[in-house]
Formats: structure tokens, C-alpha cells, sequence
């Protein structure tokens, strides 16, 4: 029987995601047919350790015989493990919030990244704002979702769109610190502002609840990025006001047969489907494809990785392909409207799908990083 290794982190605030990543693939593989595929999971905890990471990876390699492994991380825990992956001619498989850049933009045949791209749906969310005449604009988040370059590619895409960043606000992680207090004196000072905002879990119900405590923010227009935008965490959010839109990776909502397939499997397996569940679900078809190139391809990973570079498939998002210079996917984005549900929470109104995603994305990797940095080793929402 193969075996497939997956690096499962936790979240204080997301505590299903390992289970949600578990299952996703487990459902997909089997959807497939793929019975004969066995999984084996090492914990990670947040992704913030290194040695941890590589250990664990060393283990599902050397111990387990896995034929390839898959992980919830970011890049540079990507890039410290490449060496391990190299040495054991193995594929690591990033399943990738896409919440950072990379600083370098380098191909590796034996690492492979299927990404929800946050940064890249922060940089269309931007240029959203500009679209609909905003050209002043602040950019809000918080302690823990401001440190990873998501807010780079924020502020590139307003201003590159024609707009300017006018002011920042950054708030504490913990719910005593968290404050919007500061944002009313900016917004006095430049009237006819939007908020670009970045938030992701929990800190989105904070954002929502203190907007809506204060007079002041009464139909300000606030764009949001795709993790503010998860439906499981967007539903436990008091509803603000009719001016919240922003760039969704996936939602329930998509009309297709492909996603109402996955939300039953994932339903029918006692879990509610979201995006951790989502892209693990997607990345079995990518597995698939790359067991049948391993065997085709005599484990020659250069090979593998030139043949999977035209691969595409649908999934629940629509159709997925390959960027073929960076080894990741890009899948489509879509433009999205908060509304109030029957009890006044939130929910998602399905837009339009975001055009020129593939420009974007090159136009957004050509930014020179050089002096951009990011602290952050942790896997995205897993705090």
C-alpha cells in the first residue's frame, strides 16, 4: 500500500484544522477512488519550529517509506526542509495560505505549492477600493496578521491601482488590547477614506464588533482579503454595515458541481467544510497526478515537475492550473459582498470572478523584496 506523510499544525482559533486538512484529503483520495493510498500524519504544532518541522518530516521519510509528503506551511519552513527533499529525492507538497511572499521566487522540482494566495487576493481587494473611486485609503490589521507581507502586497496593489496610503493601524492580539480607537482621528484627518484590512479568525469578529460600537464607522467602506473572508469565522461576526466587500478564495456559495460534491463529502464525514478542508480536498487530485509522473517518470522529480507544469483540473474553486517558472497553482478569486443573515451576522454574497488573475500574480512576484522582511515561521493561523 502507498503511503502519503501530512504535516498537520494547530490553531488556537482554528482547533479543527488539523481534522478539517485530515479529512479533506482522506475525502478527496476517496472520491478518487484511491483506497489504496494510506495516510500518515506527524503534528507540527504551529510551524514555528523549525527542528520540529524537519524532524517530522525526516520521520514520515526515513521511518514511514511515504512515497511524497504534504504540509500546512509557509515558504521559508518550504525552504528549510528543501535540502531533506533534495538529499531523499522525495516532493514536499505546501498546501500554502499564500499569507507571505516569498523573498526570492525560486523553482525547486521537488517542492510543489497548491496556495489559497492571501496576498494575492489582498492586492486585488486593494485594487477593488480604487475601482470603486477610493484613492485614499488606511491599511488595518493587527499585530499577528501585520507581520506577514501580506501587507506589502496590500499597499503595492492600492498604490499601484493609483491610490495612496494615508494611514496605519495596528492593534494588539489580545482582546483586551484590540482597538479601533485610533482610526476615528484618522479618518477625521482624511474623510472619504477606505479601510484595507487584514484579519483572519477570531480577530475578524473583534473588528466587526468594535466598528459596530462607534457612530464613527457607519458605512465606511472596508476591503478585506480572503482569510477575513472564511465563512465558518465570518458567520460568528456581528454585521457592520452595507459597504464591507472584498476578494474571497472559495465560498459554499460557488454554483458548481464540483463544489456541491466536496461540501457533501466533507458534511457526510461529520465536518463542516471550509478552507482548510478545501485545499487539502483539491490537493489529492494533484497527488494523484504526481504518483502516476513518479512511476511514468522513474522518480526523474526535474521530469515530474516539467510534465505537471501544463496539469490542470476543477475543483470546488473552478479550474486550477499550474505557474510553471514558481511550481505553485493559481486558482480563481472572487469578488464578494458582506450582507446581514436573519440574525444579523454575516454572510457572503458571491460576486463576479476576479479577471486577470495570472497578470496580477506576475505583476505582484516581480516586486523586488530585497529590503522586506517578515518574522513570522509559523503557519498562517496557527497561533
Amino acid at each position: 500500500m502507498l503511503k502519503i506523510g501530512i504535516l498537520l499544525p494547530r490553531s488556537t482559533y482554528y482547533e479543527t484544522i488539523g481534522f478539517d486538512l485530515y479529512e479533506g484529503l482522506k475525502q478527496g483520495l476517496k472520491q478518487a477512488g484511491r483506497d489504496d493510498i494510506k495516510l500518515v500524519s506527524e503534528n507540527i504544532g504551529f510551524g514555528a519550529d523549525k527542528q520540529q518541522c524537519y524532524r517530522s518530516a525526516e520521520k514520515l521519510i526515513l521511518e514511514e517509506n511515504v512515497s511524497l509528503v504534504i504540509g500546512f506551511i509557509g515558504h521559508r519552513t518550504a525552504q528549510l526542509l528543501r535540502p531533506l527533499f533534495l538529499a531523499a529525492n522525495k516532493i514536499l507538497i505546501v498546501l500554502d495560505a499564500g499569507a507571505n511572499l516569498p523573498q526570492e521566487w525560486s523553482f525547486c522540482p521537488n517542492i510543489i505549492y497548491h496556495s489559497l494566495h492571501n496576498s494575492l487576493g489582498a492586492w486585488s481587494s486593494a485594487q477593488m477600493a480604487v475601482k470603486d473611486g477610493y484613492t485614499n485609503g488606511g491599511m488595518v490589521t493587527g499585530y499577528y496578521d501585520g507581520g506577514y507581507l501580506q501587507t506589502f502586497s496590500l499597499s503595492k496593489g492600492f498604490e499601484n491601482a493609483g491610490g495612496t496610503i494615508c494611514f496605519n493601524h495596528a492593534t494588539g492580539y489580545k482582546n483586551e488590547d484590540f482597538s479601533m480607537e485610533p482610526l476615528i482621528n484618522h479618518l477625521n484627518n482624511y474623510p472619504n477614506s477606505a479601510l484595507l484590512s487584514l484579519f483572519s479568525g477570531d480577530f475578524v469578529q473583534w473588528y466587526f464588533l468594535c466598528l459596530q460600537q462607534s457612530n464613527e464607522f457607519n458605512n465606511i467602506p472596508i476591503y478585506l482579503s480572503p482569510f477575513a473572508l472564511e465563512e465558518t469565522m465570518l458567520e460568528k461576526a456581528v454585521f457592520t454595515n452595507n459597504s464591507i466587500k472584498g476578494i474571497a478564495s472559495w465560498s459554499k456559495n460557488i454554483p458548481t458541481d464540483e463544489n456541491a460534491l466536496f461540501k457533501e463529502a466533507m458534511e457526510s464525514s461529520g465536518r463542516i467544510p471550509n478552507l482548510f478542508s478545501l485545499i487539502s480536498w483539491e490537493s489529492s487530485q494533484i497527488i494523484i497526478k504526481v504518483l502516476a509522473l513518479m512511476e511514468e517518470n522513474k522518480n526523474n522529480l526535474p521530469k515530474v515537475a516539467d510534465a505537471l507544469s501544463s496539469f490542470e483540473f476543477n475543483g470546488p474553486r473552478g479550474k486550477i492550473q499550474f505557474h510553471k517558472e514558481t511550481n505553485m497553482t493559481l486558482a480563481p478569486q472572487y469578488e464578494v459582498k458582506i450582507i446581514s443573515d436573519a440574525h444579523g451576522m454575516c454572510q457572503l454574497e458571491l460576486g463576479n470572478e476576479v479577471t486577470g488573475t495570472m497578470e496580477s500574480f506576475e505583476k505582484l512576484r516581480s516586486f523586488d523584496l530585497e529590503e522586506v522582511t517578515s518574522a513570522w515561521y509559523n503557519s498562517y493561523v496557527c497561533i
